[in-house]
């Protein structure tokens, strides 16, 4: 094979940076989410506190605790892959022997579309526990002042 030109190599080198770049920013964008999806329950248990309702246990595995850490490994595990996959890159066109291998968007694929059809039944549980109506706690009258009594 016939060694590329260096300005192409260059172009290459250059591309696949920006595809590692990607990655990570998919990665980052994971972590993050991951952890707004976490805090979310815990900010939803402290207001079913704070609002004297009683607190039912979560599902052990369908809750927004669950899937917030699932979405940040997820996150991580994008972050190595895209640099272990950054390297090969690197790699394949110093040798000029580049193969595109698209097995890394496959699995990123599979992964997110997972994630998003456990969001699912989440969304569904908590749905339906908001439009049951509960009883009023007892003792709201105390919160009101004298004159609306």
């Amino acid at each position: 094979m016939s060694q590329l030109p260096r300005i192409d190599r260059q172009r290459e080198h250059q591309a696949n940076e920006r595809t590692f770049l990607a990655w990570l920013r998919t990665s980052i964008a994971l972590i993050g989410f991951g952890f707004a999806i976490a805090r979310f329950g815990i900010f939803l248990k402290q207001m079913e506190a704070v609002m004297n309702q009683t607190i039912e246990a979560p599902h052990p595995l369908l809750n927004s605790q669950s899937l917030g850490v699932s979405l940040v490994i997820v996150g991580v595990i994008v972050i190595g892959l895209a640099g272990w996959r950054y390297g090969v890159t690197f790699q394949q066109i110093e040798r000029s022997n580049y193969r595109p291998n698209p097995w890394m968007v496959w699995i990123m694929t599979a992964l997110v579309m997972l994630l998003g059809i456990l969001t699912i039944p989440i969304l569904l549980i908590k749905a339906f526990d908001i439009s049951v109506s509960r009883p009023p706690t007892t003792g709201s009258s105390q919160s009101l002042p004298k004159s609306s009594r």
